[in-house]
């Protein structure tokens, strides 16, 4: 009869180790990323149901960024034309420019809420020099969705000082209330709608980057490096243990 080799396993301690480390770390990894998409999909399906609902009448009570985060919403006052602001390094189709915010009093009390007017384009090579736009005067009403953040993009050196017609890379509404010492809501109002061409400004918002899809994809990935590395400490053990016969 033919001599029949069994196969057998060879446990050794350092690639046992090594394989346990990269099982945890891609379980570890993967469960992050799905939690990750199970964020992203709450954030979606919220955004649904608050955009199509009715406005909400803002009024000068403050509330809180969560209870308001993509609902739509509708203010009526007065902007402060002399203090605008301008979000820098935001592009719109491959041309740079700005966000430009500017505080809205509510009508009837002290406290304002930062509503994100639209994009300007920006003078190629002239950092200091800001564009022209127009401001509606006396009592309007202001139709948006209001956003927790404009979105944050990278700081490099100090920030400027918040004041009047500063360049920004960055706002948060607790900024302009210490600022400025007002009552400020702690959103912004992205205003939606066309936009008034005498105020020359574009109104065209991306939307939410929510990526549930790209959050799974990774997860798939490191599951599948957790497999692929006790797979490979399987099969190399049976090798190592089948040598070891042989010798």
């Amino acid at each position: 009869m033919p001599n029949i080799e069994k196969s057998r396993f060879r446990f050794r301690v350092i690639p046992f180790i090594a394989t346990a480390l990269l099982v945890a770390l891609g379980v570890s990894l993967g469960q992050w990323q799905d939690r990750r998409a199970a964020e992203k999909l709450s954030r979606q399906a919220l955004l649904t149901e608050r955009s199509s609902g009715a406005p909400f009448v803002l009024g000068p009570q403050l509330r809180e960024p969560a209870e308001m985060e993509y609902r739509k919403v509708s203010v009526a006052g007065q902007f402060v034309a002399d203090y605008p602001l301008f979000l820098n390094n935001r592009p719109q189709n491959g041309k740079v420019g700005f966000y430009l915010v500017m505080p809205f009093k509510i009508a009837g009390s002290d406290t304002h809420v930062l509503v994100a007017r639209g994009w300007l384009p920006r003078y190629t090579g002239e950092y200091d020099r800001l564009p022209e736009f127009g401001t509606p005067s006396g009592t309007v009403i202001v139709e948006g969705i209001a956003r927790a953040s404009m979105g944050k993009v990278m700081q490099l050196g100090e920030a400027n000082v918040l004041r009047p017609r500063a360049i920004l890379q960055n706002l948060e509404p607790a900024q302009f209330a210490a600022a400025t010492g007002k009552p400020v809501q702690p959103f912004f109002i992205e205003q939606s709608g066309p936009a008034d061409p005498a105020d020359k400004l574009v109104r065209d918002w991306p939307a939410p980057a929510l990526g549930a899809d790209k959050h799974k994809g990774y997860a798939f990935q490191w599951y599948a490096l957790a497999v692929m590395a006790l797979l490979f400490f399987i099969t190399t053990g049976f090798r190592r243990g089948t040598n070891a016969n042989r010798t």
